[in-house]
């Protein structure tokens, strides 16, 4: 699971180097995220924006993560790739997460609501 972490104060952006976010990938990316949390990080940002598909598993594993965050905790997406965001919207998880079209809008609005 190729992936780059980049702390913006309290928030941690988390990109996946992957072109596909699938069940051959599933368990590997959610045990990547679950180790993050398990050592402190309370505010994540996943950036989508290299997955240019995701299957069923793919979008099991996010859901799995959010769960795993709880309510005490942020979970957001952004840069969803026109394919990715069908798959977000066909299942109506588009109302589940809050999703950015990128990192950069992610980070305004959260330094705005911190500020």
């Amino acid at each position: 699971m190729n992936m780059e972490t980049e702390q913006h104060g309290e928030i941690t952006v988390v990109k996946l180097i992957e072109d596909r976010l699938d069940a051959a990938m599933a368990i590997r990316f959610k045990d990547a995220l679950k180790n993050l949390v398990d050592e402190g990080v309370d505010h994540m940002i996943l950036d989508m924006s290299n997955v240019a598909f995701m299957d069923s598993s793919g979008l099991g594993a996010v859901v799995g993560h959010m769960k795993y965050m709880g309510a005490e905790r942020v979970f957001q997406i952004a840069g969803l790739t026109p394919t990715v965001e069908k798959v977000f919207k066909l299942t109506r998880m588009d109302s589940v997460f809050q999703i950015f079209p990128d990192v950069g809008k992610a980070l305004d609005v959260d330094m705005k609501e911190a500020g």
